[in-house]
């Protein structure tokens, strides 16, 4: 280890100048051709002066500490002084500088372009939002005004369809009352002479007497309402579409209901001339029923009830149809709702993402300008080169180590003070590890 910091501060031979000899014998010899003058100069500067302190100071450890500082702060001053030099340093720091300024103005575009697809996405989204707005207006008014909306449907459907429904149910619960009561009566009752004709046509107890009878009986009671409601639908279904063919049928399916409830008003009215006659009376038959009254009206409260129930529901289920047809539209309204709907989510999060570029975009803006920042806070500041640091901080304690050499001879003052000299050096981070960096002075 003595050897080699003695080849590290060994002092380096200088030019002789001796006036007495010739021109020819007067020769220097450049130790260092490759250094600039003004370099070498420089060097010998800091090892004389080293030299000179440690004479001073006799070697002290302590003392170098101080003189390093000092050093350190007369090489500041010297790099503040080489413009050229600073000059060179900084460039790549206003390279970076001009990279940044450009990198900026290219996010500065990026950001308004973002800033312009947020403002459309957010016009986007009003108008969708308008539309869905306008469809539910729709919704609500279909039913006022279908055919603005190009709806053939009947204005106020649906509150007809609920007075005919309403209309529909008693007259329903009427033709149960009465063909379960006058088929009884027809084909299963006995009458009572000392029952009046009202009492013995409609029996009020006509469903359960006719169950006590038999289940045929009451079956029989039970479903025969349903022959007359199924031909009144049947009779509505061959009204629909309008043909020959349908009429014709709709008329023979009048005839039918009509030729029942004369076989139930001739049923009924041939047990009350039997329960009436006398010896003189003639047979019953179709004449004498035309003639009798009871007939007539037991036709007449079935059948004219029967056509009156079958033009309640033919309405109502017109109406329904048109009803139906408002509420087709309605539903597809609905439908599109739910689609505009996706859309909106689909926008929102189309806008979350663009929200979160620009933010980044900002984050960015915010990074390359507080660099440029730090970058001319470097470059209005010093730049110090610490390993060019390094290398005259060596020149310095090669005068110093020269003194303790050749004055005080004392390897372990030696040590100490290259002790003190690598703990300057990682002070102000000139260390082995770190050479390239630089210190920046901020003035």
């Amino acid at each position: 280890m003595t050897t080699n910091i003695k080849n590290l501060f060994r002092l380096k031979p200088v030019p002789i100048d001796d006036s007495n000899k010739s021109n020819d014998e007067n020769i220097t010899f450049d130790i260092e051709p490759n250094l600039d003058s003004s370099e070498e100069n420089r060097k010998r500067s800091y090892h004389e002066t080293g030299y000179r302190d440690s004479s001073r100071n006799n070697g002290n450890h302590t003392a170098l500490s101080i003189c390093l500082d000092a050093i350190y702060s007369k090489f500041q001053n010297e790099e503040k002084q080489l413009v050229e030099k600073q000059n060179k340093l900084k460039e790549p720091y206003l390279n970076e500088q001009k990279n940044k300024e450009t990198e900026i103005k290219g996010l500065t575009v990026s950001l308004d372009n973002k800033e312009d697809q947020l403002k459309n996405i957010g016009d986007d989204i009003e108008a969708v939002q308008d539309k869905i707005e306008k469809i539910k207006f729709e919704i609500n008014d279909l039913p006022r005004n279908p055919e603005i909306y190009n709806v053939k449907a009947t204005k106020g459907a649906s509150t007809k369809f609920w007075i005919g429904l309403i209309i529909l149910i008693p007259i329903s619960l009427y033709l149960f009352t009465f063909y379960i009561s006058t088929s009884y009566s027809a084909f299963f009752k006995n009458f009572d002479t000392n029952g009046n004709i009202i009492q013995n046509v409609l029996d009020a107890q006509a469903f359960n007497k006719a169950w006590d009878e038999g289940p045929l009986e009451g079956a029989f009671v039970t479903l025969i309402p349903f022959v007359f409601l199924g031909l009144g639908y049947l009779i509505h279904m061959f009204g629909e579409n309008k043909s020959f063919v349908n009429y014709s049928k709709v008329a023979l399916l009048f005839i039918i209901t009509f030729v029942f409830d004369a076989i139930l008003a001739y049923e009924i009215e041939s047990k009350l001339y039997e329960l009436n006659k006398t010896f003189n009376s003639p047979p019953f038959d179709l004449s004498i029923a035309f003639t009798k009254n009871q007939f007539w009206g037991i036709i007449f409260a079935g059948f004219i009830v029967y056509i009156i129930w079958g033009l309640v529901f033919d309405f109502v289920m017109k109406e329904h149809k048109e009803k139906d047809k408002i509420k087709h539209e309605q539903t597809k309204r609905q439908k599109d709702i739910l689609v505009h709907q996706e859309k909106i989510e689909d926008l929102e999060k189309h806008k979350e993402e663009v929200r979160n570029n620009i933010g980044s975009i900002k984050e960015l803006i915010a990074k390359a300008k507080g660099r440029i920042e730090e970058l001319q806070n470097i470059i209005d500041g010093v730049i110090i080169p610490t390993k060019d640091y390094k290398l005259y901080a060596s020149e310095y304690m090669q005068g110093w180590i020269t003194n303790i050499n050749e004055r005080i001879h004392s390897q372990k003052l030696v040590e100490e003070c290259m002790e003190r000299y690598n703990a300057n050096l990682k002070k102000v981070g000139a260390n082995s590890d770190s050479q390239n960096t630089v210190y920046m002075s901020i003035l």
